[in-house]
């Protein structure tokens, strides 16, 4: 154990979270988990700090465990590669740009179903939210929709994480990594397109009653691709750790 090293920004991202979590649960009157997840930017639960404290809010334990684990075992060495300043901001820029990709997902559809991508009283949102609604102007599907993203909200620092993931896997290809149920080590260059592209397929299918916001994901990861790409470009200075 005193063999372990997290670097700074890593270390006070695991503490912060942890500390999050503690306090959704440990103070529930509060009901941090509603004030401090994200909502669409139209929605009337939204407010200008959820784009930032969504980051470091979970749903249960499997949620924040497999996100920190990965925080760790990928940012530690991402962290140590590039420094605190460029690490902090790859996370959070990463991080927002799920939420964009997240955002323009749910005002595509929201266009879709009253032709604009804000409410402007066209739904009395207020209603909707107890159920109810005008059928000849929505169908149920489309209530269940439209009530899904303006009250529905997203937590987690899956978005980040995803950027992370994608960073190793370009920064460290051949690295092999151990799977679970797969009983052997696979290489980042295999496994992590394999995990993206099985997130894109959850989001184009749209199964029912899932509440992972696969795009999300998806819009951490492209961001963290174009970042890398960006900064390799301006003579980034590479390891050949893995590689």
């Amino acid at each position: 154990m005193n063999n372990i090293h997290i670097p700074p920004v890593v270390k006070n991202l695991l503490i912060i979270n942890i500390l999050f979590f503690a306090a959704t649960y440990l103070l529930t009157r509060l009901h941090l988990d509603d004030i401090l997840a994200v909502y669409y930017f139209d929605s009337p639960k939204f407010e200008i700090w959820q784009p930032i404290s969504y980051m470091f809010m979970h749903g249960g334990i499997a949620h924040i465990f497999f996100n920190m684990f990965a925080l760790y075992s990928f940012g530690s060495l991402l962290e140590s590669r590039w420094g605190a300043k460029k690490f902090i901001i790859f996370y959070f820029i990463t991080g927002l740009g799920a939420l964009a990709l997240q955002w323009a997902v749910q005002a595509y559809e929201v266009h879709q179903i009253i032709g604009s991508i804000t409410n402007n009283g066209k739904v009395n949102l207020a209603a909707l939210l107890q159920g109810e609604f005008n059928t000849k102007q929505l169908s149920m599907a489309q209530a269940v929709t439209l009530r899904s993203i303006y009250f529905g909200g997203m937590l987690g620092a899956s978005g980040a994480i995803f950027g992370l993931l994608v960073a190793f896997g370009m920064l460290y290809p051949n690295a092999e990594l151990l799977i679970m149920f797969i009983p052997i080590p696979v290489k980042a260059k295999y496994i992590i397109p394999i995990y993206i592209l099985l997130e894109l397929s959850l989001g184009v299918a749209q199964f029912e009653g899932d509440s992972v916001a696969h795009y999300a994901h998806l819009g951490g990861a492209l961001i963290g691709f174009i970042l890398v790409k960006l900064w390799k470009d301006k003579n980034d200075t590479f390891y050949t750790l893995y590689e």
